[in-house]
């Protein structure tokens, strides 16, 4: 049995004459009544009693017929699902992030309008640390991710990396350290004795590693005075005076009391932020990504 047999066996009982459903079908009426036939064959049973006068359902074909346009309503909102999922209008769509990026204007834009664009999409939203995210990417767990690295990041095969922007860094201090009142920007020079109060390596993986390597050039490690699980601890802990910490510019939206931050004049005090996904991304991915660089 196919559709168009369903829909031709409609049609006919619709207008209850074959030379009508044909011309509303768009076809000649010998094959609507050859394939109507075969759709009675199909079945076992007729569905039309026939005369030279007149056609009219038979009690099968009349309680056939609910059955048939139950069944080309379901097929329709199938196709049109599977169509709307191409397109990217449907379905869901698993992002990853490092902590900083939904305080970037960019990508809270994006989100926004992506809800109302694709309300159908299903968004899936994680703070995860860089290497899950490479990691949910590379098996299919997650569509797309945002990560940070000072250069091009090291990717497994398939997976693709587009730099979206370099964001400034600052450094968040407590008020009373006497670098709070500088009035000039401050340097790596400046800090490398304070404690410092970072992200747990496997949540700062990349973030850490650059600012180590900007404390490298001054012949020095950063002293670590406490690590911490997310942004809320570690700006309370540079808040109650237990260290300094650097950060991305975007992230000195969020104010606590006792602490100010200062800008950080450095060379390649840039923070590289990068949406990474597969190769042929899902249509979904793809809107997203189209939106990102359409705001970028």
């Amino acid at each position: 049995m196919e559709l168009r047999h369903l829909r031709y066996f409609v049609r006919v009982a619709e207008e209850l004459h074959f030379g009508r459903a044909a011309a509303a079908l768009g076809i000649s009426q010998p094959p609507l009544s050859q394939q109507v036939r075969a759709l009675e064959d199909e079945l076992g049973v007729p569905l039309f009693d026939r005369s030279s006068r007149r056609v009219e359902l038979t009690e099968a074909g009349r309680l056939f017929l609910p059955e048939a346009r139950r069944t080309l309503e379901q097929a329709a909102h199938a196709m049109d699902v599977a169509r709307r999922v191409q397109r990217g209008e449907t379905g869901q769509l698993s992002i990853g992030f490092v902590t900083s990026v939904p305080f970037i204007p960019l990508v809270a834009r994006a989100l926004g309008v992506f809800r109302r664009r694709y309300p159908a999409v299903h968004l899936s939203l994680a703070e995860i640390s860089r290497d899950a995210q490479i990691a949910g990417i590379d098996d299919g767990s997650v569509d797309l991710g945002f990560i940070r690295d000072l250069g091009q990041p090291l990717l497994p095969d398939g997976l693709v990396a587009t730099l979206l922007l370099e964001e400034p860094l600052v450094v968040a201090i407590h008020e009373d350290n006497p670098l709070a009142r500088q009035e000039r920007p401050l340097r790596i020079a400046d800090i490398v004795d304070e404690p410092f109060v970072r992200y747990h390596q496997a949540l700062g993986a990349g973030f850490n590693d650059h600012i180590a390597q900007l404390f490298r050039r001054h012949g020095r490690e950063f002293h670590v005075a406490q690590e911490v699980s997310g942004i809320a601890s570690l700006l309370g802990l540079v808040a109650a005076g237990l260290g300094v910490s650097v950060l991305v510019r975007s992230l000195a939206a969020i104010h606590a009391d006792h602490m100010v931050y200062r800008p950080l004049d450095e060379p390649d005090s840039l923070s590289r932020l990068w949406l990474i996904h597969r190769g042929a991304p899902s249509p979904a991915s793809q809107r997203f990504a189209e939106l990102l660089i359409e705001r970028g």
